[in-house]
Parts: C-alpha cells; sequence; structure tokens
C-alpha cells in the first residue's frame, strides 16, 4: 500500500505521517477480509513521476500494489503509468474499488425496479477518484455514452463548455468526459437541475453533505430513480430527502443506512485472486467480472430488494467468490503467470480466507485484543 497522503478520506492533504495509521488500519481489513499481507509505506514524493519512480523501485518486492489517498487529477496520470510499467498488479482503490462496488450496486439496483443500463440516463455528480473509474467501467460495459451527463464545479460537462481547451490541459480526464457525454440534449451553460429532469440513476460522489444535491432536483427525476450518494461522512443528501423526493433505492456510503457501497467488499478480494494466479495487472474488464461476482452474490444469498443491492462485508463467503471471479479472468485476458479454474480458486481462497478468520476469532476470544472503548460501541 503506497501513499503520499494528499488526499485522506476526511481529513484531507495531510501528508504521509499522518497518512501512516490510515494505512495500518488498511492493511488489517486486507489481512481479515482477503487473507493478503499488506505493508505500508508513505513518502513525500509529491511529483508523479517521481511517485511512479519510487513504485518501480519498490516493486521487485511485492506481488502488488495498492495506491492510496492521493490526490486528483495527479491519481489519474499515477495509475495509468504505473500499469503501464509495472509487471505487477496496480490498483488505486479510491478509484477502482468504490467503482466497482458502485457498478455492481447498480446492476442490482437496476433489477429490482425492472431497468437495463444501455436504457437509463445517468447523471454523474462529481469528476472525482471514484467517478472517473466509475465512468471508465460504464464504458467496458458497453454504456450509450450520449446517455450519461457528468456534472463538476463547473457546471455540465459538454463538448462546447467554456474553457474546453484549458480543461484538456488542466485535467485531461475531465476533458474526455466532456467531450463523450452528454448527447446534446442540454445545451452549454445549462442549469444544473435541467440534467435530472428525466434522469433514471444520480451517481453523486463529491463533497460531504447534506445540502449538495438538493430534494428539488432528485424530483426531477425519473419514476423508480436510484440515487447513490457517495461522499463521507455526510452523503450529499439524506437517504430519507431523497425517497421524500421519489428515490425508490438509495445508497451511501455509511454503515448505518441500507445499501452501503463500501470498497471494503472488493479490494481484499481482488487482491486475493491477482496474487494466486500472479497477475501482471488489473484490467478494467476484470474490475467489472469482480463487480458481477459481488452483484451476484447478493442476489443469490438473501436476495435483493430496494434495501439490499450489495451483500455487506459481515457476508464473508462473498471474498472468495470474488477472488475466483476476477482470478479466472485474468487468465482468460493471458495477463496470469499461474492457470486456475473458478472452483480452484474459490477453495483456495476459503481455505486462505477461512483460516486466517479463525486465527482472528481465536485472538480475540482469548482476550489478546481488548474491546474497543464503549463510545465506541456501534
Amino acid at each position: 500500500m503506497v501513499s503520499d497522503g494528499t488526499r485522506v478520506l476526511g481529513l484531507g492533504k495531510v501528508g504521509p505521517e499522518a497518512a501512516y495509521p490510515v494505512m495500518e488500519g488498511k492493511a488489517l481489513l486486507f489481512k481479515y477480509l482477503g487473507g493478503v499481507d499488506a505493508v505500508p509505506l508513505v513518502h513525500r514524493a509529491s511529483d508523479p513521476n517521481k511517485f511512479i519512480e519510487l513504485l518501480q523501485l519498490v516493486e521487485p518486492s511485492f506481488g502488488g500494489i495498492n495506491l492510496e489517498d492521493i490526490e486528483k487529477p495527479k491519481c489519474f496520470y499515477i495509475l495509468d503509468e504505473a500499469r503501464r510499467r509495472l509487471s505487477i498488479p496496480v490498483w488505486h482503490d479510491d478509484q477502482q474499488g468504490t467503482a466497482t462496488v458502485t457498478l455492481a450496486g447498480l446492476m442490482n439496483a437496476l433489477k429490482v425496479v425492472g431497468k437495463r443500463l444501455n436504457d437509463v440516463r445517468i447523471v454523474i455528480f462529481g469528476a472525482g477518484a471514484s467517478n472517473v473509474a466509475f465512468y471508465r467501467l460504464l464504458k467496458v460495459m458497453g454504456m450509450n455514452l450520449h446517455n450519461v451527463v457528468a456534472i463538476t464545479t463547473k457546471g455540465i460537462l459538454h463538448p462546447e463548455m467554456k474553457d474546453i481547451d484549458k480543461l484538456m490541459v488542466s485535467d485531461p480526464y475531465q476533458y474526455q468526459i466532456a467531450i463523450e457525454t452528454n448527447g446534446g440534449d442540454l445545451p452549454p451553460n445549462s442549469p444544473i437541475e435541467r440534467a435530472f429532469e428525466g434522469a433514471d440513476v444520480l451517481v453523486a460522489a463529491s463533497a460531504p453533505g447534506p445540502g449538495i444535491i438538493k430534494p428539488e432536483w432528485v424530483s426531477r427525476m425519473s419514476k423508480d430513480a436510484i440515487v447513490f450518494a457517495l461522499a463521507n461522512p455526510v452523503p450529499e443528501i439524506w437517504p430519507w430527502e431523497a425517497k421524500k423526493a421519489g428515490a425508490r433505492i438509495v445508497a451511501t456510503g455509511r454503515s448505518d443506512f441500507p445499501n452501503q457501497v463500501n470498497n471494503s467488499l472488493a479490494f481484499p478480494a481482488v487482491f486475493r485472486g491477482v496474487l494466486d494466479v500472479r497477475a501482471k495487472t488489473i484490467t478494467d474488464t476484470m474490475a467489472v467480472a469482480a463487480a458481477v461476482e459481488l452483484a451476484k452474490y447478493a442476489e443469490e444469498n438473501g436476495g435483493i430488494n430496494e434495501n439490499r443491492i450489495l451483500p455487506t462485508m459481515e457476508e464473508w463467503e462473498v471474498y472468495p467468490r470474488v477472488a475466483a471471479a476476477i482470478a479466472v479472468r485474468a487468465v482468460e485476458e493471458g495477463v496470469a503467470r499461474r492457470t486456475t479454474t473458478y472452483k480452484e480458486e474459490l477453495e483456495r481462497a476459503r481455505e486462505i480466507i477461512g483460516t486466517v478468520r479463525q486465527k482472528f476469532q481465536s485472538i480475540w476470544s482469548s482476550g489478546l485484543i481488548p474491546k474497543p472503548p464503549v463510545d465506541y460501541e456501534g
């Protein structure tokens, strides 16, 4: 796990020293949920190319690299270049992890409301790490990009928007979204609320709320609207506000509301799978395979409904299944150094993760790890 501490969740640009405890906590999740041994590595190489050089220098020591807490837009460049230059998997969890789980949730939400991906209009609110990656996965899924509208602090992204040439230089990733989306229905400088008119899906990953997404905007959406308000620690709109405004399904990034979109459902299993087959990279189609398996697991185990479009982290069997799905996809794409079948990887991942969980349970039950303070329980 590698970070420069320039974008720590809920804290912002706090530096590598402050990012280190966050990385330690994530290492525990890697181990407990995926049976993966993770090593935190924080540094002060703020220049993107020096960051990538550091990754190349440490590459021989590791089977994969998880990028963490890196500010945009350099996080996009670092991921793309690292994937190109390194011969081990590189994954930016703030991008790919959240996007993978969001896609899985959207797949099941669309099933619940009886709509198909290619028939819906999607509003992407915010063009940060997770939403840019989510947009890329929509492209892999074959989404009609003319049915996608993206909104940033600049307003509605549009091929003819003001300062589009400046955007091409300052943020080429937003620029790409601007020229590929918004099929002409919304002219430049349209008010934001126009983008919500008749939209079926809203995926917001912008700034902590509440009040970022207005209820009257949601009320403009189509019947059986789906709202993902993913900002932490407070969603862009409260779930009850979105429901009152007409949304049928609401997902957030929080565990105290139904339908939590948490990247912890993806990254432990993703790395379990790619490490087991010694993959060279993690492609976008591999991330889609993980999303499909995640969605499938929720549907087959407990069913899906308005308040359950994703499994929870307590359903540990989901991790071996996602590991098996992404491992097999790596083999199919020719990026695995070791071949396996779905059944073989499922059994391998079950054994590894199950053994780790048993060890943790033994440690907890023996009292070697103290219980959290009462103030932090629940």
